[in-house]
């Protein structure tokens, strides 16, 4: 496979916004390797917290980072980062513990950095497993860990609507608290990369929203 013919597709966006539905939609469509990106920093934050380590004990963090060896085990078409070989159930991290946690260690700067190196090895994982490219969800994907992704996408929805979504899905997300930490941290703030796609997705079906995304990637593939 050249690297013509793989192709790496970013999306960011905030809680709720559409990301993780869409990326999976894409991936079935195209065969790309599906990556949650806020799954790892969920994953470690569970691993985190087992180990007793709070998000603002800095020294802590940061003694407890070189100890976590972070691997990929590939489920169906989605990547699962195990740690030290030990994979948490998605119930753990989807949990309204580290749903109020994941955002205050998101923003650790050292944090952000030991997932940098990995985040990106997910493009090797998906070339080693035949994949035609990766489409990778996050919040810094199109501006950090992909820069010059072939396609970049940002999508967002007012708040009302995302907490709908959240309600419908009954799963507890205080998505008012988490925007305003991800868009006020230092490192990698949430924020559309320039050059990237806006889609507002409030009053699209996500059958429309996936639409929008897989016209200029199958046009692409098309020409390839």
């Amino acid at each position: 496979m050249s690297s013509k013919d793989f192709i790496i597709v970013a999306i960011d966006g905030g809680a709720a916004s559409g990301k993780s539905s869409t990326a999976r939609a894409l991936s079935g469509r195209f065969n790309l390797l599906h990556v949650d990106t806020g799954s790892f920093y969920r994953a470690v934050t569970a691993e985190l917290r087992r180990r007793g380590v709070p998000a603002d004990d800095l020294p802590a963090v940061r003694a407890t980072l070189p100890q976590l060896q972070f691997g990929t085990r590939v489920e169906g078409r989605s990547a699962v980062m195990e740690i030290n070989g030990h994979t948490a159930s998605n119930d753990e991290i989807r949990s309204a513990e580290v749903n109020a946690a994941v955002s205050h260690f998101a923003a650790i700067p050292e944090l952000r950095a030991a997932l940098l190196a990995y985040q990106r090895g997910q493009a090797a994982v998906a070339r080693a497993h035949g994949f035609r490219g990766l489409v990778m969800e996050g919040r810094d994907i199109g501006s950090v860990i992909f820069p010059d992704a072939d396609f970049r996408f940002f999508l967002q929805a007012d708040l009302a609507e995302r907490a709908r979504r959240r309600e419908r899905e009954g799963r507890p997300d205080k998505i008012h608290e988490r925007d305003r930490l991800d868009l006020a941290r230092k490192t990698a703030p949430l924020a559309c990369p320039p050059g990237a796609t806006a889609v507002d997705s409030t009053h699209l079906t996500l059958e429309q929203v996936v639409e929008q995304l897989a016209a200029p990637i199958a046009a692409h593939l098309a020409g390839a």
